[in-house]
């Protein structure tokens, strides 16, 4: 039966169940766990429209991830659906899945090639193999969920304002990327060394959030209490700073800023740069020479930057245009297009950001 509503199609359980592939018993203890609420006719049989169908497709991606009733249940509370994240949420996780499956194919294609070959395959591959090819239950473990969690909406909340000063200090991941958080007044602010400060909103004693970045801070305590770190959460990645000793940080921040001034690449910046560009035509980044949440995103991205340079054509020449935000700054001239690179590198000598586009 099909009702209408402001001209909209409403589906009823049998319906809206039999058209999305699921039961009418999932859709009621979809209810029961309040992940959604059809509407009514006057007999109290539930309609199903856009709205209830949206929320469907948001409860299901959920799902895919591993994510319980109770979790889901959770995180939508008092939330309205947002259709353009539930897309790219799906999006996310159907790349990732497809990234697997195609590294997992190319093991067993050389597999099977090697034993067609005569050769007995070693227990490094036998290991590779089973990496490559586990099918895991769904995670929230993934990228593609952290990202979604990353990405909802956040509430400020009123923290005691003597909190603050716990956090004000310098931090330093793994791979020399460094940051500072500082207090002004009653509110906190963070900062990548080498770029500006950006606010961030309490969301709970220990947790805070930016407005304009979908990017979160978590603070770490050690068993006396001691903030002793924090974990930087964006682009469905997690990065873990300590906390370090603010001088040499600062230090290292003003030679940032003093290049930032001048106008004045990194030493061998342009050396860097052409292996970057290199290695990415190739398809074969230095992961090694990444910071991870940058390794991560290259992995991600692999195949779409590669195909981006073949169809840029071979490497003409390199035009230095300056230093912003900490970032070496070039116009890219190749065969058949002209791009814009940026990138920087922590104290440590890993490239910690990266981004091409095409030029204006």
């Amino acid at each position: 039966m099909h009702g209408r509503a402001h001209d909209e199609v409403l589906l009823t359980a049998l319906e809206c169940a039999g058209r999305i592939g699921i039961s009418v018993r999932t859709l009621r203890l979809y209810e029961q766990h309040g992940l959604i609420s059809p509407r009514r006719t006057s007999k109290q049989w539930r309609l199903y429209g856009g709205s209830e169908l949206a929320r469907l497709n948001e409860i299901l991606a959920l799902k895919t991830l591993g994510l319980s009733l109770r979790d889901i249940a959770k995180l939508l509370k008092e939330r309205p659906t947002d259709l353009a994240q539930t897309l790219t949420l799906q999006r996310d996780a159907l790349t990732e899945a497809r990234s697997r499956a195609t590294r997992g194919l190319r093991v067993i294609d050389a597999l099977q090639a090697k034993i067609g070959a005569g050769t007995a395959p070693s227990v490094d591959d036998l290991i590779h193999l089973a990496r490559e090819t586990k099918m895991n239950e769904p995670s929230h473990e993934t990228a593609a969920w952290r990202r979604y969690e990353q990405m909802r909406p956040r509430t400020e909340v009123a923290i005691d304002p003597r909190l603050l000063d716990d956090y004000a200090a310098a931090y330093e991941t793994e791979d020399g990327t460094l940051s500072i958080v500082s207090r002004q007044g009653d509110t906190l602010f963070y900062r990548i060394v080498g770029q500006s400060d950006i606010e961030i909103f309490p969301e709970s004693n220990s947790e805070f959030f930016m407005k304009v970045l979908p990017v979160q801070l978590k603070f770490r305590r050690d068993a006396d209490g001691q903030v002793v770190g924090l974990i930087h959460h964006q682009n469905g990645f997690e990065d873990s700073a300590e906390r370090t000793a603010l001088e040499p940080v600062l230090a290292i921040e003003n030679d940032v800023q003093q290049r930032i001034r001048d106008q004045k690449p990194m030493v061998k910046s342009e050396a860097i740069l052409r292996r970057l560009i290199d290695q990415l035509s190739r398809g074969e980044p230095d992961l090694d020479g990444m910071a991870p949440a940058l390794a991560a995103l290259v992995t991600e991205q692999k195949e779409g930057i590669q195909k981006e340079m073949e169809d840029a054509g071979n490497l003409k020449t390199l035009s230095f245009k300056g230093v912003s935000e900490g970032l070496d700054i070039y116009d890219v001239q190749f065969a058949k297009a002209k791009m814009e690179w940026g990138f920087a590198l922590t104290h440590r000598g890993k490239v910690s950001h990266l981004y091409l586009r095409p030029s204006l």
